[in-house]
């Protein structure tokens, strides 16, 4: 399954919606859109991750990547709504410690402004 993503904007944030599995063979465009919101200047970014079935560690590698891109260049990158198998490999994984996760997208787009 192709992942798709979506982007629009909300209170100046950029949110990503990403549908599929994120999985090497899929992750590339997601490393091509993060590049291009950063070159186009967008620094607050929300992967809205409700329509990730699944990842692998390729996957994984991917949000830290995407994560260190963007905090590199003083953004900040938050994740919203992991469906539960997702969630249960970061928490396995510890990642869900280095990722700001929200379950509310009104509330995770406030939170870029406080």
């Amino acid at each position: 399954m192709p992942l798709t993503l979506q982007t629009r904007e909300r209170n100046n944030v950029t949110i990503i919606d990403i549908k599929g599995v994120m999985c090497l063979d899929t992750v590339r465009p997601f490393r091509e859109k993060i590049s291009e919101l950063i070159s186009s200047g967008k620094r607050k970014i929300l992967l809205n991750m409700a329509g990730v079935r699944t990842t692998d560690s390729a996957g994984i590698g991917e949000l830290i990547s995407a994560f260190t891109t963007v905090t590199g260049a003083q953004g900040n990158l938050k994740i919203l709504a992991f469906q539960k198998r997702v969630d249960d490999i970061l928490r396995v994984t510890k990642l869900y410690t280095v990722f700001d996760v929200h379950n509310d997208e009104d509330a995770a787009v406030r939170s870029f402004h406080d």
